[in-house]
């Protein structure tokens, strides 16, 4: 048996195949991968010596395969490190060993980190700060010598004035007071440059000093981006091809360098593995463990999708000779006809199913918008006038014409329009009614993610209240006073806010098959009657 494959319990051969790979940006975890996770989360339970970084929160995946003699097993892995080690008996090896104190990028950290305690140790010198502080006193000095002298040229100006005053000086007279003035004028200006030619030699020799500190810099910078990219091409991975890539190649595309952590996480492990000892990949899934980060919304147990600003362009390559699910985000809605709740010579109220982008996306051009448009072939303009999450269904508003846009987005600007959203939370939220008021912010590291951000996050208030709690479930009203995007959906899972994800979250709480959030009633004022409208549309769930 391969080192790192464990055979699956035995009533997993009564469990029928999935007949495609799971894909790993959107998907249900498949009852096979859920066996899997439950036996690893019984190993890492039973594991007390490392409970406590555990319990401090850690992403797990599990990808379940057949080998070469057709036995049904798992592999396991872990994004990261784990206890200072990513080699661990238990779990798949890295791609790339990161902690092996032989290895590059431990040997060309040490010499970036010899650089760095020098440039400390330059900033920090008791030489550079005897030079600072030798020109402080030289300017000092200077301003010392400079405003005694104009002082003594102010006494003896009122000198010459009184002479001036006493009466008519003789023409040789005049010129020596005349003499006398320009002789002091030009002596501020001798005093003043000895001055400064003394500070500037202290300066040129600060600016030297602190040019070798600068140069120091240059060369750390540049070890340290030559260093990422050699570590970068050590990160070779392997896809059902049987094509190698080192991630630069895969990255080459997207015109960047991977972004730092790139091919650490639990998916690219688990494939790149599989691949390399003969396995045939059969679903996966990756989940979290223990407390939530900060900021971010993780549920313990929860599954979760891979992340897109790292993994998605490795494993587009990793994956590649696989069958693997289609990605239903990408892919079009079920065609028929638009529902309109409302409609007149100005404006269009649709109610948007879940799954349908509310304008064209990169991967997917089929929207709300572009239906619309070959249903209404005499709106002109912007016609779009807010959007919903392409998973969240209900009420969107469209203009037909540039000015009704225009008052529409001002009403929105200005906070006048109203809207409520129905949801379905999973688990029980306590207090019956509330507001929740916590900044957000975008993932930069895993867009679309939101995270909660009391530093640099936008300001997003929710107010709630309950309409129901059945079978361990919530059903609430929500009115977004902010409209940040998906604002909703991380009130509802962060731990600061209810900690109950919305049922079919796939980001912020488990996949389902659709997202139980619907935009049920909108109100504003008519751009064009002056009427204050409140249309309402029936609940999908």
């Amino acid at each position: 048996m391969i080192d790192k494959f464990h055979l699956l319990q035995a009533d997993a051969v009564a469990v029928e195949l999935p007949r495609r790979f799971t894909c790993p940006f959107c998907y249900e975890p498949h009852p096979l991968a859920l066996m899997a996770i439950e036996q690893v989360q019984g190993y890492v339970a039973s594991r007390t010596d490392r409970a406590d970084e555990m319990a401090a929160g850690k992403m797990l995946g599990v990808l379940v395969a057949v080998d070469a003699c057709g036995r049904l097993g798992y592999l396991a892995a872990f994004s990261g490190n784990l206890a200072g080690s990513v080699r661990h008996d238990f779990f798949v090896p890295p791609v790339y060993d990161l902690l092996d104190p032989m290895g590059e990028f431990k040997q060309g950290e040490a010499r970036i980190t010899a650089i760095n305690h020098e440039v400390e140790r330059l900033e920090h010198a008791a030489e550079l700060t005897a030079m600072l502080q030798h020109e402080a006193v030289a300017r000092r000095l200077m301003a010392e010598e400079i405003a005694a002298y104009k002082s003594l040229m102010a006494s003896h100006k009122r000198q010459r004035d009184e002479r001036r005053n006493a009466g008519p000086l003789s023409p040789a007279d005049e010129e020596s007071l005349l003499n006398e003035s320009r002789y002091e004028k030009a002596e501020l200006k001798r005093i003043r440059h000895r001055h400064e030619a003394a500070i500037q030699v202290i300066a040129d020799e600060i600016d030297a000093y602190r040019s070798t500190v600068a140069a120091l810099k240059a060369r750390r910078k540049a070890m340290s981006e030559a260093l990422q990219e050699r570590i970068f091409r050590l990160f070779v991975v392997s896809n059902a091809r049987g094509e190698r890539r080192d991630l630069v190649e895969v990255f080459r595309p997207m015109g960047t360098l991977p972004p730092a952590g790139a091919g650490e996480c639990c998916a690219p492990r688990l494939l790149n593995y599989a691949f390399n000892h003969g396995l045939r990949p059969v679903c996966m899934a990756e989940f979290w463990w223990g407390a939530s980060p900060v900021g971010e919304v993780r549920h313990h147990g929860h599954c979760y999708p891979a992340c897109r600003s790292k993994c998605k362009p490795i494993l587009e390559f990793m994956l590649q000779g696989l069958d693997v699910e289609d990605n239903p985000l990408e892919q079009p809605t079920d065609g028929g006809n638009l529902e309109e709740v409302y409609d007149d010579p100005w404006i269009t109220l649709l109610n948007k199913p879940s799954g349908m982008l509310s304008v064209p996306g990169k991967a997917l051009d089929d929207s709300l918008f572009t239906r619309y448009r070959a249903a209404h072939p005499e709106a002109a303009g912007p016609i779009v006038v807010h959007r919903l999450d392409q998973e969240t269904s209900g009420l969107v508003v469209m203009a037909k014409d540039k000015a009704t846009h225009k008052a529409l987005q001002q009403q929105f600007e200005q906070h006048a329009v109203k809207k409520q959203y129905v949801a379905l939370l999973d688990g029980i939220v306590s207090s019956d009614q509330g507001v929740i008021d916590l900044p957000i912010r975008p993932d930069v590291d895993d867009r679309p993610r939101q995270r909660v951000d009391h530093e640099h996050g936008k300001p997003a208030v929710t107010r709630y209240h309950v309409l129901e709690r059945k079978d361990g479930m919530t059903r609430l009203a929500l009115e977004p006073l902010t409209g940040r995007t998906h604002q909703l959906r991380v009130h509802c899972s962060h731990p600061l806010g209810l900690n109950c994800p919305i049922v079919g979250d796939r980001l912020y709480g488990t996949a389902a098959a659709r997202l139980m959030l619907h935009a049920r009633s909108i109100s504003f004022v008519h751009p064009s009657t002056g009427e204050r409208m409140t249309i309402d549309c029936k609940l999908p769930f």
